[in-house]
Order: structure tokens, then sequence, then C-alpha cells
């Protein structure tokens, strides 16, 4: 009797480490894609990433050990890029770019590659101080606070199509939220706003000073033509009254 209880021990023993070992064996077999994310495939004996295969959403399969899904955030993210640069003129630029950036969907086996999965990292920060860099380099200081709007946008036109067409990023948005001069240049531009207002204020005031000037000599001159007018009137009717 004991020893077919310890038989059936050991029979449930082994059975249930077999069974284990199944589950673990299906579990290793499959992994899960969650919501805003995209998965590739690493095949260690295929010959590495697999360029025609994009996981979406869901639970997908894979082979134990010879395959290893690498997982990318594909949502929407904000993102920074800050530089201190010059212009034309030598005056320093402080500038910050915001961009809103996700990854092309089925470019990923090909960013995986050529960039590694922190792409992003590596990339926005460089492509946006390259352009922003060369772009301030082209004007001077007066010219970009006259043309800002216009200079901010040709930035934002050249870093999309970059890191589009390089890179396989989208930048859903592209915003400068800070383009800024040093104390000392703000200060001077500042004093020359003042200087230029208070000239325009004192040529005001000597236009308005010829103006009145000139229309008192006109109302002189009327003046005097009436009275010679009426004087001569006044000769007339003694004359047809005599």
């Amino acid at each position: 009797m004991a020893h077919a209880l310890d038989k059936a021990l050991k029979f449930m023993t082994a059975a249930t480490f077999a069974g284990t070992g199944v589950l673990a064996l299906g579990l290793s077999c499959l992994y899960t894609v969650d919501g805003g994310e995209r998965a590739i495939l690493m095949d260690y004996v295929g010959g590495g990433i697999r360029d025609d295969y994009v996981a979406g959403e869901g639970t997908h399969f894979k082979i134990p050990i010879i395959q290893k899904p690498i997982f990318f955030d594909t949502r929407i993210r904000p993102r920074e890029i800050s530089t201190k640069t010059g212009t034309k003129d030598l005056q320093t630029v402080n500038i910050t770019l915001r961009v809103l950036h996700r990854p092309i969907i089925e470019k990923l086996p090909l960013i995986y590659k050529e960039l590694g999965g922190d792409y992003d990292e590596r990339i926005l920060p460089s492509v946006g101080n390259e352009v922003m860099k060369a772009v301030i380099a082209r004007y001077k200081a007066e010219e970009i606070i006259q043309r800002r709007e216009q200079i901010s946008k040709e930035i934002q036109k050249m870093v999309r199509d970059r890191a589009l067409q390089k890179f396989h990023i989208d930048l859903v948005d592209v915003s400068i939220t800070d383009l800024s001069f040093s104390k000392e240049f703000t200060r001077a531009v500042e004093m020359k706003q003042v200087a230029e207002q208070e000239a325009e204020r004192q040529a005001f005031i000597v236009e308005k000073s010829r103006y009145e000037k000139d229309a008192a000599i006109i109302l002189a001159e009327g003046e005097a033509k009436a009275a010679e007018m009426i004087s001569q009137s006044h000769a007339t009717i003694r004359f047809w009254t005599h």
C-alpha cells in the first residue's frame, strides 16, 4: 500500500513538473504588444532584424531563444531642444524648439538597424541644433527681430523635412518657444527704439509747428486780402455815391 502511494506521489510530481514545463514553453512562445506600441523581431538565426515584420497591438508568436521582440513607443511624444548660437553679425541667440514626434511605423526595422532603440535621443537634438544654427547664422540680429515669424517657419520646415526624409521620424508639430538675445543686446535694442520714438516725436513736433506757422501765414494773408477787398469796395461805393 505504501509502495503504491509512493509511486502515485512520484507520478503526480513528475506530471506537475512536465505540465509546468509545457506551460513555460508555451508562454515563452508568445509576447504581447500593448496599446500605443509596435514590436519588431530580432531573429538570431535568420540574419538579425526582419525588415518585413512589424507587430501591432495584441498577442503574437515567436520562436523561443531564436527570436526576440523589440518594442517601440509609437505615441506622439514631446521633446524640447535648446541651443545657443550666433547671428551673422555675431550676436548671441538663445533658441528653444519644441517638437511632437513619432516614428514612421513601417520604417521601424530600418530605424532600429540604422539608429538603435534610442533613435529619438540621438537624432532629434542633433537635427534641431544643426538646423537652428545654420538658419540663424544667415541673418543679422535686427533681421531676426524684424522677420521672426518668417525665420521660425524656415526652421520648422527644415527640421521637419530632415527628420522625415533622413531618419523616418514624423514631427507632428514644431514650434519655437523661445528666441532671445543677450541682456546687453536687448538693452541696446530697447534704447535704440526709445531714441527712435523720441526722434519721431520731435519730428512730429517740428512738422506740427511748421504747419501751424504756414496756417498762421495763410490766415494773415487771407485777412489782409479781405481787408484790401473791403477797402476797395468802400472806395467804389464812395465813387458812385458822389
